[in-house]
């Protein structure tokens, strides 16, 4: 069955990545993106050629995450032009590289607005209308970085991605009893395919990065060495895109509350799979066995 999806941060990377994935698979995708008419242009561009080319449904739509307005405007278009949103992917977010110290305080809350706060405005923009329809589904694109092994020197991003899967943790129960499903999609460190990495952000106090740098000389450096020694030969970000296309396409109920894409097995999937059976076990023994699965709302 076709879908009418809404994906947040589809200019590059896993983003544009899934919105082609799920686009060639038959459902109608809006990829949502900023600066769609300056600095994203081309991309815009390369999704209008690529829905072309393929026959296929891929809409850019201009969505900032970091401003509510346009927020509103994008989920707006989605329910004016097909009265209802079926899946809702969160994939924005951005990285910065460097000793945690070096990152002001205003640095550490630009990137949780990027990465936890814009999930809360794509929500209560899109979330009432999944309701209302008494289904749908949420994807959350997290990180291995939130329970698998953690290196140094990339600690604003990962304690982000931690709020947001925590958070996603929280909605996946919520949104229960309304039949909207929740999946978190949990890759590792991709050093192929995305620009995390290379379009990373840095540390504003260079003087407290420079005395760092006498003590972890070329930290980054080898960090990106050694994972991209650790992922085996044709560890590529479509694996991503390929799985979240295959959650979309699973039957409703059927669809894995969360799931691991890390070809560096870092060791996030063994905690998780802990974590994951303890909050099964506990809304267990609190009566609320039914908030683990979707059921028919009352609408």
């Amino acid at each position: 069955m076709s879908s009418i999806i809404a994906i947040t941060g589809a200019s590059s990377g896993f983003g544009a990545l899934t919105a082609r994935a799920l686009a060639d698979a038959g459902h109608t995708v809006y990829a949502g993106m900023r600066q769609t008419a300056g600095r994203n242009a081309p991309q815009v561009q390369a999704a209008a050629d690529y829905s072309r080319e393929h026959g296929v449904d891929l809409r850019s739509v201009e969505l900032d995450v970091n401003d509510q307005a346009s927020v509103d405007a994008a989920i707006d278009r989605v329910i004016a032009e097909h009265g209802r949103i079926d899946v809702l992917i969160h994939n924005a977010g951005h990285m910065v590289t460097g000793p945690a110290e070096a990152f002001t305080p205003e640095q550490l809350a630009e990137l949780y607005n990027v990465n936890v706060l814009s999930t809360q405005r794509v929500n209560r923009a899109a979330l009432p209308h999944q309701r209302k329809a008494g289904r749908g589904l949420v994807i959350w694109v997290s990180s291995s970085s939130v329970k698998g092994g953690t290196p140094p020197y990339l600690a604003p991003y990962f304690a982000a991605k931690a709020a947001m899967d925590s958070l996603a943790v929280s909605y996946a129960a919520e949104l229960a009893r309304w039949g909207v499903e929740t999946s978190i999609v949990v890759p590792g460190s991709f050093t192929s395919g995305t620009n995390h990495f290379a379009h990373s952000g840095h540390p504003a106090d260079s003087g407290i990065e420079a005395e760092y740098e006498t003590r972890y000389p070329g930290l980054m450096e080898q960090v990106g060495q050694k994972l991209a020694a650790l992922a085996p030969e044709g560890a590529d970000a479509s694996l991503v895109s390929d799985e979240i296309a295959r959650i979309v396409a699973l039957p409703v109920g059927e669809r894995p509350y969360r799931v691991h894409i890390d070809p560096a097995n870092d060791g996030s999937e063994e905690v998780s799979e802990v974590t994951d059976r303890i909050r099964h076990e506990f809304l267990t023994r609190v009566d609320l066995a039914d908030l683990l699965s979707v059921r028919p709302a009352q609408v």
